[in-house]
Parts: C-alpha cells; sequence; structure tokens
C-alpha cells in the first residue's frame, strides 16, 4: 500500500497508540461519534474529490413509494444509477492505487471476462438508533483479552467502534449487530471449470446472545456470543445433515462447541472439526470452516497487524443482483468466477488487516489479509496465501442495507479457488424466503443436540 494512500484520523493514531489492555477510548473521542465520527466510527465526511459521499444516516428506511412491507425482495433504492465507468484488464493500472489484491487479482487471472461496474458512491448502511447509543458506552469500556483472543466490556452493538489493534477489527466484525434472532434460506453452489453445479439450499438460523436486549454486559453471556443452526434441505441426497454451533467469545476459556445430525446414520455426533483450516459444510472443499462468513472464529492461530485504511472500489448496494427476477443460471456461470455483469462497486473506504501464521500453529493459509469496510464493520475482500506464500483464494462479500432493521449485510458471498480454476458462491438469496430479522418463535431450547436430530429428519 502506498504510504500516500494511507488516512489515518487523529484519534485512531492515538488509539494504535494503546496497548489495548486498558478499557475504551477517552470520553472525548467517543464524543467524536455522531460528529465528526459516524456512530459506527467511520468518517462521516466524503472525499475531497467528491468520488465518495458524506454519510447522511444511510438508508433506515424504505424508498419513498415502494410499498415495500417486511418479507418482500427489497427494491433497489436506486434504480436510475447508471454505470460510471468499468474496470478491465485493460485499464485496471489506472485504478491500481485503488484496487483490492482481491480485484487487481481477479482482473489479471481472467483478463478477458472479470470486469468491476462501478457506480455512484452511496453510503446506505444503516442500524437503529438505539444501538448507535450502545456502540458510545462500547467505546468507552470495551477492552480486548487474552491477547486479543476474548473481550470485555462491551455488548450488542460494534464492539470497538473507535478500535485499538487490529484484533478489535475483526471482533467488530464477528460481533456485528444483525438483530437478537434471524432466519435465512439461501443458495450455494460450487460449479465445475465446465459451469455444471448443483444448488445446495440450505436453511440457517442464528440466536445472536450478544445482541440480547435483555443483557448489559458480555460477561453475562457464559462466554457464548451465539448458537447457530445450518439444516441443509435439499438436494436430496444432503437434505437433512444439520450443523449446530455454541460460538464461544474466549476460545481460550473454552472451544467453538459443535454437533453434526447425520441422517445416515441417524445420531448426533461432537464435531470438534468445524473449525480453523477444515473444509467448510457444503463448500465442495473450496473454503476453510473458518472463512464463512469472509472469517469467523478462533483468532489464536495468527499475529494480527493493521496495515492502513484506503479507498477502494469495493462491493455495495447489491440490490439489483438479489433480485427474484435474477435466475441463478444467470449468476453462476462457467470460468472461474460469477457474471460480473450484475455486482455493483462503489468507491469505499476500508481498513486493511493482515494475520500472519504463528510459528507455534498451523493453518493451511499462511497469510490472510481482509479489507472491512467500517460504515457497517463488514469484511468486504479477503485474500488467503498458502504455505509456500503464493497466493491461493480471494473473497468478496456483496452487501445492501436491509432497511426493515435497518442493518448491512451480504445477499451473496463468493470463494476463488486460483488453483482450481472454480469458486464457491454462497449466501444468495434471489429465489429464496425473505431473510427474517425478527424470528421470535426461535429460543435457547432449540439450540441443543436433541434439537437438531428432530430438524434432520427428511
Amino acid at each position: 500500500m502506498k504510504k500516500s494512500h494511507i488516512i489515518m484520523g487523529a484519534s485512531f493514531a492515538f488509539a494504535l497508540s494503546l496497548t489495548g489492555a486498558q478499557a475504551g477510548v477517552p470520553a472525548d473521542v467517543a464524543d467524536r461519534l455522531d460528529k465528526d465520527l459516524t456512530p459506527m466510527g467511520s468518517q462521516r465526511s466524503g472525499n475531497a474529490a467528491g468520488t465518495i459521499s458524506a454519510w447522511d444516516g444511510g438508508l433506515a428506511e424504505p424508498p419513498a413509494g415502494s410499498n415495500y412491507k417486511i418479507g418482500d425482495r427489497h427494491p433497489d433504492p436506486f434504480p436510475e444509477d447508471q454505470i460510471l465507468f468499468t474496470i478491465t484488464s485493460a485499464n485496471a493500472a489506472q485504478y491500481a492505487d485503488n484496487l483490492t489484491e482481491t480485484s487487481a487479482t481477479m482482473l489479471k487471472t481472467y483478463p478477458d471476462t472479470y470486469k468491476m461496474n462501478v457506480y455512484q458512491s452511496r453510503r446506505t448502511c444503516a442500524q437503529p438508533p438505539a444501538i448507535y447509543e450502545i456502540n458510545k458506552q462500547n467505546a468507552l469500556n470495551s477492552r480486548v483479552t487474552s491477547g486479543g483472543d476474548g473481550l470485555e466490556g462491551a455488548i450488542r452493538a460494534t464492539a470497538f467502534p473507535i478500535p485499538s489493534v487490529a484484533q478489535e477489527m475483526l471482533w467488530n466484525h464477528k460481533l456485528k449487530f444483525r438483530n437478537f434472532k434471524l432466519t435465512r434460506q439461501f443458495a450455494a453452489v460450487a460449479p465445475t471449470r465446465g459451469g455444471d453445479y448443483t444448488i445446495v439450499t440450505v436453511q440457517d438460523e442464528v440466536l445472536q446472545n450478544y445482541s440480547d436486549p435483555s443483557k448489559t454486559d458480555v460477561k453475562e453471556l457464559g462466554n457464548i456470543s451465539l448458537k447457530y443452526i445450518s439444516n441443509t434441505i435439499a438436494p436430496a441426497r444432503r437434505a437433512g445433515n444439520v450443523v449446530l454451533v455454541h460460538e464461544t467469545i474466549d476460545q481460550r476459556q473454552g472451544n467453538r462447541k459443535a454437533w453434526v445430525y447425520s441422517p445416515g446414520t441417524r445420531r448426533v455426533r461432537r464435531a470438534p472439526n468445524i473449525a480453523y483450516d477444515n473444509p467448510g459444510t457444503n463448500s465442495d472443499g473450496l473454503q476453510t470452516t473458518d472463512s464463512f462468513g469472509m472469517f469467523n472464529g478462533a483468532m489464536d492461530r495468527y499475529n494480527w497487524t493493521y496495515v492502513g485504511r484506503g479507498e477502494y472500489y469495493l462491493p455495495a448496494n447489491n440490490y439489483r443482483m438479489a433480485q427474484r427476477d435474477i435466475p441463478y443460471e444467470t449468476i453462476f456461470t462457467a470460468g472461474g468466477h460469477i457474471n460480473q455483469d450484475l455486482p455493483r462497486y462503489e468507491l469505499t473506504r476500508a481498513w486493511v488487516v493482515e494475520a500472519n501464521l504463528r510459528s507455534d500453529t498451523r493453518h493451511i493459509y499462511k497469510k490472510r489479509k481482509f479489507w472491512i469496510e467500517p460504515d457497517a464493520w463488514l469484511v468486504v475482500n479477503t485474500s488467503q496465501y498458502d504455505g509456500r506464500g503464493e497466493l491461493w483464494r480471494l473473497q468478496e462479500a456483496f452487501p445492501q442495507t436491509f432497511y426493515e432493521v435497518p442493518v448491512c449485510l451480504r445477499v451473496g458471498a463468493i470463494s476463488y479457488d486460483l488453483n482450481a480454476g472454480r469458486y464457491l458462491a454462497n449466501a444468495f438469496i434471489n429465489h429464496e424466503t425473505q431473510i427474517n430479522f425478527f424470528a421470535d418463535e426461535l429460543n435457547e431450547e432449540r439450540y441443543t443436540p436433541d434439537s437438531i436430530r428432530r430438524l434432520g429428519v427428511r
């Protein structure tokens, strides 16, 4: 990253001078939230060139005149926006300073077909006002523990809106606000080089304990940040396979607990392999378990470093790509990547974090890099290196703002395997039941080994 491309705010420079051992930031620094900083801690103003817009509250309600109601597909709030320009392998050098390693590598690897359609900057990410209030309290009280593998003093909202060390940025991603109880159905595919694929349909749900409105401190959670169920319902040969995860907060105090129900054996068994670099569920070996959702789980196998902040062309406001009238066969094409006519890219600020494998641990990825969008603290791009230090896999996530909550989350994600010449697409929701962020029927009793046995009946 070029030095001129790094823009560091005074409060962040101060925060980086801290050890991370003390709680929070000073009150005068936290007071900048919802002033010159957004309530999430990102820079409120646009850039000098006007190519990044100022944040004006985001999209906190349905677009005017849309007649949207909860459960509908989200109409595109910007249907009249036109492509400003398209980045291709032919003109990539012109935009090199604003390309992530993910984008630059894809343009080089697939010079004839991979492209990026760039649109006007629209900073739509938003969260409820009550969550913004908690953000400020978290900024004052939160701190990492166990060398960065645990945290204290936070609850419900962004744990570190003004982060002090790299791990805190990853905590913001891992504990991002998604409301308390939600259910989803999504499609995953792993096309062959020739373009053949089978759609795998998954119903998943999460009890986000960290976002429980009845809790006031992370200490009340018994070291469990969330409880998650993934239930594969199609195709028939995979249907009935269920995964249950109890995600721990400080994994030095207790490892992730996971169970799997197999309809073939009709048994539930403990699954300690659902962690780290073991192959991800329904991934066809193209993604590690800890790459689901761009990154999840323990951070203890890496040394984490903040690299800098820059402006990058990243996926944003991907409403059009998620519409029901876009068939999956139009999205999932042959040739190593999806149909690049569909994603929307915008110039966006991002924090860059690097993870290097510790000498006393093992993982198939020797180095990883993350581009984190601070309006929502989402990891949007990643790059992953093999044991020889060669670039191996890349990831892109495609976010939009779900204005009924509001919250900014992905409507699809891709893991590209450069060696295999293939990709894994997951979290696509075009032809699935809309995400329910208000699944009040979910309760603690549902997240037990006995319960997933009943769920797994074909």
